[in-house]
C-alpha cells in the first residue's frame, strides 16, 4: 500500500505529517511522493487563513478524480476549528482533527476494508494531555524538528489557532530527552525546538523552557539548538541571561512582532508595545555583549484600523531593530476571529501594496545587516547539495550561505568565512 501526504502550515504540522509517516511506514506503507500514484491520499491541513482550507479541500478533490479508489484523508487545523464545515466535505473519505492522530492509521485500514465513510473530530478539553507522536528520522531534513508543545492560551483579534489547537499542554520532558537522543544517534547535529506557543512550554507541568533548553545541551552529539517563534513578552532577563549562556543554543531569535506600531498591536490585542519589544531585543543583546546575535520576525499589513502612519511607524521600527529576516503577510480576514467583523477593513489592494513596500524595506535591511557580516567566521550545518561538492546551508546566526565544501556531505558542520550577499544566499569559503 502506498500513502501520499501534503502538508500546509507550520513545523508544527511538518513535524506531526513525519510521525504520521513513520507510523504508515512502520505498518507496511510506503510513502508516495507528490504527483505519484497512491492508494491513501492525506492532507494535514493548515486553518491560519480561509486560503489554507480552499488548498486543503481543492488537493483533495484532485486527487479523488484522479484515484477514484483511493482512500482521502482529511486532518489537521481545518477540520479541529471547523468541524460542521470540514465534515460536509465529501470528497474526504475521513474527516478527523488534531487529536488521537495515532487512529488515522486504524480508521484507514477500516476504510480500505470496506468501511463507510468516518468523521471522528474530538472536540479540544481543558486539562487535556499533550499527545505524543515522535519521530526518529526527517527524510528530507539535515537538521531534526522536536515538537515539544501543543495549544495555545492567549486570544489574539485575528488568530484562530487557539480554536484548531486548545489549550497549552506541554510534552514530558523525558520523551523530549529521549527522542534527541535517538536523533543524535541517527546523526542529527542541528535541533529546532518547535510548538505552537513554544515559550508557554512548562506553564502546565511546573517547568519552563529555559530548563527545557539547558537539559537539552546536556545530550550528546547534539551540536547546535534552534529555538522556534518566541512571545518578546514571555522572556524575562531572567530567561534572557540564562538562554545567552547556553553555548549550544543558535543566537538567533524568532520574536513574534505581527506590528511595529503600538496602536495596532492593541487593536491586534497583542500583549506588549513596540516599546517593550525593542527593549527586550535590546536585553538580548546586552546579555549576548561581544558575541553576535540575530532576529527574524513576523509583521502583517493592513490589519483593520491600520492607518498610513501607523504602517509607516511599523516601516521604521523594523529599520530601527534591525531584522536579518522579515516575514511580510498582507492581512487575511479570518472567519471565526474577532478581527474579522471590525471595522475599518483595509482594502485588499492598499494591504498588497503596503506588503510590497515593506518587503522591499526589509530586504533592504536585510542587505545592510549581512555587509556587517562580511569577512567573519562562523559554523555550517550543510544542507541541500547543488552539486558534489557546493551546499547551502546555514549559520548559528540563520544566515543562508552556499559554500564549497569538497569531502564533506549534508548533515555535516563545516567552518567558514562569510563573503557577500547575492540576494539569495551569502558565498562562504571553508576556513
Amino acid at each position: 500500500m502506498r500513502v501520499c501526504f501534503y502538508t500546509l502550515g507550520c513545523k508544527v504540522n511538518l513535524n506531526e505529517t513525519g510521525a504520521l509517516e513513520q507510523m504508515f511506514r512502520s505498518n507496511g506503507f510506503t510513502v508516495a511522493q507528490e504527483g505519484e500514484p497512491a492508494d491513501v491520499f492525506i492532507v494535514n491541513s493548515c486553518t491560519v487563513t480561509n486560503f489554507g482550507d480552499q488548498k486543503s479541500r481543492k488537493w483533495l478533490r484532485r486527487k479523488k478524480r484522479e484515484n477514484p479508489g483511493a482512500v482521502t484523508v482529511l486532518t489537521g487545523c481545518y477540520p479541529q476549528a471547523f468541524p460542521e464545515e470540514a465534515a460536509q466535505f465529501t470528497e474526504a473519505d475521513l474527516v478527523c482533527g488534531n487529536g488521537d492522530r495515532k487512529a488515522i492509521l486504524d480508521n484507514v485500514q477500516k476504510l480500505l476494508d470496506g468501511h463507510e465513510r468516518i468523521v471522528a473530530i474530538t472536540p479540544h478539553q481543558r486539562g487535556e494531555k499533550f499527545e505524543e507522536l515522535p519521530v526518529e528520522r526527517f527524510e528530507t531534513h539535515t537538521r531534526a524538528f522536536i515538537k515539544v508543545e501543543d495549544g495555545c492560551n492567549r486570544q489574539c483579534a485575528y488568530c484562530v489557532i487557539p480554536r484548531a489547537r486548545g489549550p497549552v499542554r506541554s510534552r514530558d520532558e523525558a520523551s523530549i530527552l529521549a527522542e534527541l537522543r535517538q536523533l543524535a544517534a541517527a546523526g542529527y547535529r542541528e535541533v529546532v525546538l518547535s510548538a505552537i506557543s513554544l515559550p508557554s512550554y512548562g506553564l502546565d507541568t511546573g517547568t519552563n523552557l529555559v530548563e527545557l533548553v539547558e537539559r537539552c545541551a546536556e545530550v550528546p552529539g547534539i551540536e547546535r539548538i534552534r529555538l522556534g517563534s518566541l512571545d518578546p513578552d514571555m522572556l524575562t532577563p531572567e530567561f534572557i541571561t540564562r538562554l545567552a549562556a547556553v553555548d549550544k543554543l543558535c543566537p538567533q531569535f524568532h520574536l513574534s512582532l505581527q506590528s511595529g506600531c503600538t496602536a495596532t498591536l492593541r487593536r491586534m490585542r497583542r500583549v506588549y508595545t513596540a516599546e517593550q519589544y525593542a527593549q527586550v531585543v535590546d536585553q538580548i543583546r546586552a546579555a549576548y555583549g561581544e558575541r553576535p546575535v540575530s532576529f527574524t520576525t513576523d509583521c502583517i499589513c493592513g490589519f483593520p484600523g491600520e492607518t498610513q502612519a501607523d504602517f509607516e511607524e511599523s516601516c521604521e521600527f523594523l529599520k530601527k531593530i534591525g531584522f536579518l529576516k522579515v516575514h511580510v503577510f498582507p492581512y487575511s480576514r479570518r472567519s471565526g476571529t474577532p478581527a474579522y467583523d471590525f471595522p475599518q477593513q483595509v482594502h485588499e489592494r492598499e494591504k498588497q501594496e503596503r506588503s510590497r513596500v515593506m518587503n522591499a524595506q526589509a530586504e533592504e535591511i536585510r542587505r545592510e545587516v549581512l555587509a556587517a557580516y562580511v569577512g567573519t567566521e562562523d559554523d555550517v550545518l550543510l544542507e541541500t547539495p547543488l552539486s558534489g561538492t557546493l551546499f547551502t546551508g546555514y549559520t548559528r546566526l540563520y544566515i543562508p550561505v552556499v559554500v564549497s565544501a569538497p569531502g564533506h556531505k549534508s548533515g555535516e558542520i563545516v567552518h567558514v568565512r562569510l563573503g557577500e550577499y547575492d540576494g539569495e544566499r551569502v558565498r562562504a569559503a571553508i576556513c
